[in-house]
């Protein structure tokens, strides 16, 4: 044969799936109005004054079909954490009652901006008085769905399915102000964006669609400074759209999404957050149509002569996987030489601006619970359920690294996240290190840090997939 020739196309077409036990439940977070939520510099408000659409959690728990341990995952209508010494003893206090290894518990946000921050009371913040009960309500209401899906968990299929949605669209824009000469955070239509979907459909053995899963990547951004009202931004009305028409509960895994968000944000109008996710449930129900028939795949049968020769596919049965391992791993992230949290607190008491002293408060938060070191471990996890993956940690990554891991792994369906386990900051490209962009100066970790997590995280998906 010559070498040049290409190779023969495939002859089957099979989705990535895992049969095991599976149990889901969902619990209601929503937190009072009056409470501290201001997550915008621009912002003139400190606390929520209405309820634009009930924040949730819900619990996923998959297990071997004989005895074995479980792999949780948790989605959150959640914005962020404050501080990851506050998570870890949130994280702690959960896999005690639930008596887990740390490895497998996925905690993740949505990442909503019109959520409380998951953060400490502090007396000089209006509405910050709320913040404690309801941080308990957060955790008691993860024990228990946590504890009902083990309780239900059942024989089920999970399968995969790539889609497409066009919602999300890049964020790192050049300021049209020539003498400006930095990016600003919002549509640029001159740069593609990674519009990559992928659904998980939840079947049990009578073939009934059980829960689906919605991994994407795009900024719950489109609630901004105007907006007063608690909201899980474009997700709820995703997830309304989908369990309106499937019948099931549905799940939001936020992809890497560091300059990713919808074109039209930055509104007070919770009307655009609806249409939104009604934008992004319609791509998630196509994509569910497209899917083939739980347990089996298209195969090549041979050629019916016609007026054209006719390539015929037919769906066969195939064995569905039921591999479940998980793993945790640290990549040592270098640091940036920042001030120390306490000039960085004479800064912001000094600061007369209101945007800047809310930048400075948030970013001697974050110096305060990196410490001094110069350097820090940032966990990485990676479940293998079945022919799929799931990858992720507290960082915010930049889509290359979505679009690089699975380029790498072309025959598993790969669900890259952010913000699990925590939350630490953004991991920009190396190349961007040179711009004045608010993701590098927001972030601690040094030039080359998305890198490395990148090579972490491909050495651990490797290591499962061996």
């Amino acid at each position: 044969m010559n070498q040049h020739s290409p190779a023969p196309p495939p002859t089957t077409r099979r989705h990535c799936s895992f049969r095991g036990r599976i149990g889901i439940a969902r619990e209601d977070i929503t937190p009072p109005v009056g409470i501290y939520s201001r997550n915008w510099g621009a912002a003139t408000h400190e606390t929520a004054d209405s309820i634009h659409r009930s924040l949730t959690l819900t619990a996923l728990t998959i297990g071997p079909l004989t005895d074995g341990d479980p792999l949780v995952l948790v989605d959150a209508d959640l914005g962020w954490w404050r501080g990851m010494d506050l998570f870890r003893r949130f994280q702690n206090r959960l896999l005690d009652e639930v008596n887990l290894e740390s490895s497998r518990l996925i905690f993740a946000l949505s990442h909503t901006h019109a959520s409380p921050p998951l953060m400490q009371p502090d007396p000089s913040l209006p509405g910050s008085e709320l913040l404690e009960p309801w941080f308990e309500l957060v955790y008691q209401a993860a024990l228990s769905a946590i504890n009902r899906a083990l309780a239900t968990a059942n024989e089920s299929v999970l399968d995969w399915q790539v889609g497409r949605c066009g919602l999300a669209v890049a964020r790192d824009f050049p300021d049209p102000d020539p003498t400006a000469n930095r990016m600003i955070c919002g549509y640029n239509p001159a740069v593609a964006a990674d519009d990559t979907l992928l659904v998980g459909r939840i079947t049990d053995p009578a073939g009934t669609v059980r829960a689906t899963l919605v991994n994407y990547a795009c900024h719950p951004t489109t609630l901004a400074w105007a907006n007063t009202a608690i909201s899980p931004d474009y997700i709820g009305a995703m997830r309304e759209t989908v369990e309106e028409a499937t019948g099931a509960l549905a799940f939001f895994l936020q992809g890497m999404s560091g300059e990713l968000s919808p074109k039209h944000q930055y509104v007070g109008d919770v009307e655009v957050a609806d249409r939104h996710g009604k934008q992004l449930g319609h791509a998630v129900l196509a994509t569910l149509n497209d899917m083939d028939p739980v347990g089996c795949h298209l195969c090549f049968e041979g050629v019916m002569e016609s007026g054209a020769p006719l390539a015929l596919w037919q769906y066969q049965p195939h064995e569905i996987s039921s591999a479940l391992q998980a793993i945790e791993v640290t990549v040592d992230l270098k640091l940036k030489e920042w001030p120390t949290a306490e000039a960085l607190e004479q800064q912001r008491m000094a600061c007369d601006d209101r945007a800047l002293e809310e930048r400075l408060r948030r970013k001697r938060d974050i110096r305060r619970w990196l410490g001094d070191g110069s350097s820090f471990a940032l966990p990485v996890y990676a479940w293998r359920i079945g022919d799929a993956v799931i990858v992720g940690c507290a960082g915010e990554a930049y889509s290359h690294l979505q679009q690089e891991l699975r380029s790498r792994f072309p025959d598993h369906a790969l669900i890259c996240m952010n913000i699990v386990n925590g939350t630490v900051g953004y991991l920009p490209p190396a190349n961007l290190y040179d711009i004045d962009t608010y993701p590098v100066w927001q972030t601690p970790f040094d030039r080359g840090c998305l890198e490395r997590t990148g090579e972490a995280m491909s050495d651990a998906i490797q290591k499962l997939l061996d």
